[in-house]
């Protein structure tokens, strides 16, 4: 806020003469400011932001500052997708947000034979290639979701073995886990953790 709207705001509670002298500004300084007329950009501003308000409402809230800005090209209004989220912002509009769609990867097959939690729900290992957890996340990329099989060593926090691709059989997780050994060669005893899922 500049020093002039303050004035401006505070003058109600204050003498405009007390405020110039503690911010150290000329009283004829605030009122040739006061008295001046809106720019040329703050005229604009304002139509701008009517029509905005027009379309938001007209959309009955929905209309995001990307819908708006297209409704207004519609119209042949030129400007700035950017000018158009500021003064949104500033007005205090926003558009609704579509709730995204989940992707779930845990299914549980209700005829399988559920192996024995042997890590009893404890993430803490001794050492190195004691105890390996698993994990399949989706990424969603413009061409569809991805997924990324990956092996976490419970020490040391590193990632052991990993394999992404745009299904999720059993290759996904079997090309992670062969990664893993691979490159660690673990010894007998290793508990390898997942959930229940594919």
């Amino acid at each position: 806020m500049s020093s002039y709207r303050l004035i401006d705001a505070e003058k109600a509670t204050y003498p405009v003469s007390m405020l110039c002298r503690v911010l150290k500004l000329s009283r004829s300084g605030y009122y040739a400011w006061r008295d001046r007329p809106p720019s040329k950009r703050a005229t604009e501003n304002a139509a701008l932001i009517e029509r905005i308000r027009a379309i938001h409402q007209k959309s009955r809230g929905t209309y995001g500052y990307l819908r708006v800005h297209a409704e207004l090209r519609a119209l042949g209004v030129r400007c700035n997708r950017k000018r158009v989220a500021r003064l949104m912002r500033k007005d205090g509009l926003e558009g609704c947000m579509r709730a995204r769609r989940r992707k779930h990867t845990t299914r549980q097959d209700p005829l399988a034979i559920v192996a024995p939690d042997l890590v009893e729900r404890n993430f803490a290992a001794p050492a190195l290639n004691r105890i390996w957890t698993a994990d399949i996340p989706y990424v969603s990329t413009d061409e569809g979701f991805l997924y990324l099989a990956f092996i976490l060593d419970v020490y040391s926090r590193k990632v052991v073995g990993w394999s992404m691709a745009s299904h999720l059989r059993t290759e996904l997780v079997a090309a992670a886990l062969e990664m893993a050994i691979r490159r660690r060669n673990p010894s007998a005893g290793l508990i390898h953790h997942s959930d229940r899922g594919v």
